[in-house]
């Protein structure tokens, strides 16, 4: 029986360059022994309702987008409880979790890639009932991704958040947490704070900083105490920049749960998308849930005996 691969993409992710390399992706899709159903995303709904539907019927869901369309396939796959490898092709504007995979940024390499791949284990992340892929984050600039206008990002790109994360910086507003996490309880004025499983944050290496794995079971968290001068902003903004952990200014540790209690409701973001205000919140590590297709060139991770549905 012919193995059945759903191809999901975002016509008008990045620049929208996949329509014009759909043709070539899904013939390599075809000379691998796979029948192809394709489907362009309408909306964020409509991206999560399409691959929950076809985690019952695919041996293999590859999902082309940004962040948000991942964060939407994977989201689906989560709640479905069906173990259905994925593949990804990336074509955003930034592309975070690609770039922490090793993943192509030539599109077309990327599907060959996928087939020619070995499966490998991805930690996700719950956050309260929701699921994200590598980051969710609070405070300052978070909401940068998803205000800033697809048009906008498709022209400038990765410089189309720094200019309008511009607009905010001296407006910067101070959340007080209580913390658990790692049997300790940290309580402060926080301006910002993310919960990764990512080598790239915003187009930036090494803000989460050294010695990343995708699939040890442990988050790298990152939480900027409210500075009180400009002076020690600038000392914040040095230590995250040189990954150098030199402050007391910046809490930085690796756990697999947290659990933090807000005087206010919050925004978050869950990769780059709006993720809603919580006043109280649980996030935890779900080892390895993911079942994803990479080149094993690229990756010192051990594959998982792991064969594709048949």
């Amino acid at each position: 029986m012919e193995k059945k691969l759903f191809f999901i993409f975002n016509p008008k992710s990045g620049k929208g360059l996949i329509k014009s390399k759909l043709l070539d992706i899904v013939d390599i899709f075809v000379k691998h022994g796979y029948q192809v159903i394709v489907h362009p995303t309408q909306s964020a709904e409509d991206t999560y309702n399409a691959a929950k539907q076809m985690t019952q019927h695919a041996d293999l869901i590859v999902c082309s987008g940004g962040d948000g369309t991942l964060d939407e396939v994977v989201t689906a796959i989560m709640d479905s409880r069906i173990d259905v490898p994925l593949g990804y092709i990336p074509s955003g504007s930034t592309n975070d979790f690609a770039n922490s995979l090793s993943i192509s940024k030539n599109m077309v390499k990327a599907a060959q890639e996928i087939m020619e791949g070995q499966v490998y284990g991805c930690d996700v992340g719950s956050f309260n009932k929701d699921t994200f892929v590598y980051i969710a984050a609070f405070g300052l600039f978070t909401d940068v991704s998803y205000q800033t206008a697809q048009t906008l990002k498709n022209v400038l790109g990765h410089m189309a958040y720094l200019l309008e994360g511009a607009k905010r910086i001296f407006d910067i507003k101070s959340y007080h947490l209580r913390i658990e996490v790692n049997g300790e309880v940290l309580e402060n004025d926080y301006i910002y704070g993310m919960v990764t499983n990512s080598r790239s944050v915003g187009g930036f290496k090494n803000l989460t900083g050294k010695n990343v794995k995708m699939d040890d079971g442990l988050f790298e968290v990152t939480l900027i105490h409210t500075p009180k001068n400009p002076l020690e902003l600038n000392e914040i903004m040095g230590a995250l920049l040189n990954a150098v952990d030199n402050t007391d200014l910046v809490d930085s540790f690796k756990t697999d749960r947290i659990v933090i209690e807000a005087t206010e409701d919050i925004p978050w973001t869950l990769d780059g998308e709006y993720g809603g205000e919580h006043r109280e919140i649980c996030i935890e590590n779900k080892k390895k849930a993911i079942h994803i297709l990479l080149n094993p060139m690229k990756h010192k991770a051990k594959p998982l005996e792991l064969p594709l549905q048949q």
